[in-house]
């Protein structure tokens, strides 16, 4: 069995997965590039998270004959999963990126409550302010998106002694409740806090809008670690003032120069870096090990988003 894997030598294959199933040969995508050899062979190829579409633009993929399966380092697919052809089948990483995901979503909340950012730019002038802030104990909070990075945003706010929880998917369903998208209207003016952690896709989309934006309460924090057009980015920029927002995403994605969300001062922002740490790496390569041993075993694959047809 011939297999890819999203690393740039050897020695960090054995570093990151141990030693692999005899059965199993590789060869590694060093520095996102594709090997020069083993296409026609290959049975199932990892993909790095942030770059994978630099490596799926690169396959040929008449000259990958015997591919049947991606594995995606994203819990996101729907940016990869159309240029594949539906002979291959792929799997995300669904779970992988959860803990650093949360972490981030708490602490971009933190940042915009507590002004930390502010204090931030401060620093760099010198400037000795402090100012009396917000706090994220007794807010009623929202969350919107109740996958894996939703309910670890849930298990992580259970320390702050907030004063509510209400969840929000695109059903809904009970124990514990959810509440259904199209509650929305009535539910975001008794949120202090709304994070969003849904996935993109054409029914996300802007699913924060103007309405829904003018009927939340003056200081509502909104935070979005799910996709940038979760957000109407027009509409936000016009509630500078009522509205604060703390964004690891943002639309359009990268912000170009001279973009308004540069220098808008209700906005709190990170460059999309949820997945960007260490935990992410330990994780990773723990489900390319277990997927490894399910493709020597012949048992289902984890995290399947559409098998091969």
């Amino acid at each position: 069995m011939m297999v890819w894997l999203p690393y740039d030598s050897v020695a960090e294959v054995t570093t990151r997965l141990g030693i692999l199933p005899e059965v199993v040969q590789f060869d590694v995508l060093a520095d996102n590039r594709l090997p020069i050899s083993g296409g026609e062979v290959v049975e199932w190829v990892a993909l790095p998270n942030y770059s994978a579409g630099k490596v799926v633009a690169q396959m040929n993929w008449d000259e990958l004959p015997q591919l049947e399966w991606l594995q995606l380092g994203s819990a996101g697919f729907e940016h990869i999963i159309d240029q594949v052809p539906s002979r291959i089948g792929v799997c995300n990483a669904a779970g992988v990126h959860d803990a650093g995901t949360a972490e981030l979503a708490i602490g971009l909340a933190l940042a915009a409550l507590r002004r930390i950012d502010r204090y931030a730019v401060d620093r760099l002038s010198e400037t000795f302010a402090p100012v009396y802030t917000d706090s994220l104990a007794d807010k009623r909070v929202l969350i919107i998106g109740c996958g894996h990075v939703g309910s670890a945003i849930e298990r992580r706010l259970m320390g702050f002694e907030v004063a509510s929880i209400t969840r929000v998917a695109r059903t809904s369903r009970t124990d514990p409740q959810v509440h259904a998208v199209a509650d929305l209207p009535d539910l975001v003016g008794q949120a202090d806090v709304i994070f969003l952690s849904l996935p993109g896709s054409d029914s996300t989309q802007k699913i924060i809008n103007a309405d829904l934006l003018s009927r939340m309460a003056d200081g509502t924090l909104v935070v979005n670690v799910g996709r940038g057009p979760l957000i109407d980015t027009d509409a936000l920029l016009a509630e500078q003032g009522r509205i604060r927002a703390a964004l690891d995403v943002t639309d359009p994605e990268p912000l170009p120069p001279g973009h308004p969300l540069w220098q808008a001062e209700h906005i709190t922002w990170t460059p999309h870096v949820g997945g960007r740490n260490r935990s992410y790496e330990t994780r990773y390569a723990a489900l390319i090990r277990a997927q490894l041993g399910r493709l020597v075993s012949r048992e289902p694959l984890l995290n399947i988003v559409r098998s091969p047809q």
